[in-house]
């Protein structure tokens, strides 16, 4: 009896009560987690070893499908897409933080033009590419916008089909979708800066542009940093716009693309895999690197302690060079 009142009064302890709580709580998501994305995930790092289709006995091919992925044309092509990609991310970041700096300050009407920008977030990445199938179709909307301007139609491009602009009026979609999610990020980062910092660049005589600079950009530099990685390794793995304005047609296919025509058209399930395992890796690298290059730069993720011992260090280095000059 006494063994159960001590059980029982060790697991209604303050430590073990809320150790049990933290457990139960985390038991069903992470159940969840293991079951419907990690298992699968090891299970296609299996089946790219495979050359397999969804139906049939698998055939063992080793790294085959890696090497494939790397020598296909269109796996190679539909990587160097991804560039059209990443340069429509900065631009959206680039806009994202202009209309987030000015209206994050009282403006006239601030908050319609917020739910505004903010919209197209909200809209499904489907609808997104209908909308922008039969705007850029020719001699729909842009056309006709255009043609209003004075422009003749026969002197405007197939902005679909013109290989030498579609895939940067494809990935243009991207901005008009994604620069509201970015600007609510970079409002709620400046919002949080200290009050004080601009009433000191008030009295010091600042303007406008110099408080953006001095004040607003070193600290939300964190929210920066997470919105590049975001965008970088969005733009790697871009599919909705592609696949429903064009259907990856005329050179737009990107590699998401690709690998859904691999594995449902062409039943290459082993590399398609391969293709999802080469992303992955990608990913990694791309972030990885970019998180390396900005804390080297730009100091983000360190103390200012480290920070300030590595300036130090630096001007050490540079003092004895100089003296040995």
């Amino acid at each position: 009896m006494s063994n159960q009142r001590s059980l029982k009064a060790w697991v209604q302890s303050g430590k073990v009560n809320r150790k049990l709580c933290i457990f139960t709580f985390m038991l069903v998501p992470v159940a969840l987690l293991v079951i419907f994305t990690y298992i699968p995930f090891i299970k296609m790092i299996g089946f790219s070893f495979y050359d397999m289709k969804y139906i049939g006995d698998p055939e063992f091919v080793g790294l085959q499908n890696y090497v494939e992925v790397f020598t296909r044309k269109d796996c190679f092509q539909a990587l160097k897409l991804s560039l059209y990609y990443i340069a429509a991310s900065f631009i959206q970041l680039g806009l994202a933080l202009y209309f987030a700096s000015v209206l994050s300050f009282r403006v006239k009407g601030s908050g319609v033009f917020k739910g505004l920008m903010f919209f197209p977030y909200l809209v499904c990445g489907i609808a997104v590419g209908f909308i922008f199938k039969f705007f850029y179709t020719r001699g729909f909307v842009l056309d006709t916008v255009l043609q209003w301007c004075g422009f003749n139609l026969e002197q405007l491009p197939y902005w679909l089909k013109d290989t030498s602009i579609n895939n940067i009026s494809v990935a243009a979609t991207s901005i008009w979708r994604y620069m509201g999610q970015g600007m609510v990020m970079f409002i709620g980062a400046i919002m949080s800066v200290d009050a004080s910092l601009y009433e000191a660049g008030d009295i010091d005589g600042a303007n406008s542009f110099q408080k953006f600079v001095y004040i607003i950009l070193p600290n939300i530099k964190t929210i920066i940093v997470l919105n590049m990685i975001l965008s970088i390794t969005g733009s790697l793995s871009v599919f909705e716009p592609p696949y429903v304005i064009t259907g990856g047609d005329f050179g737009t296919g990107t590699y998401f693309v690709i690998m859904n025509r691999l594995a449902h058209e062409s039943q290459k399930v082993g590399l398609a895999s391969a293709m999802a395992v080469v992303l992955l890796i990608l990913i990694m690298i791309a972030t990885l690197i970019q998180k390396g290059i900005e804390k080297y730069y730009f100091g983000v993720g360190e103390t200012e302690s480290i920070r300030e011992v590595r300036k130090r260090k630096k001007r050490l280095e540079a003092e004895a060079r100089g003296g040995a000059q």
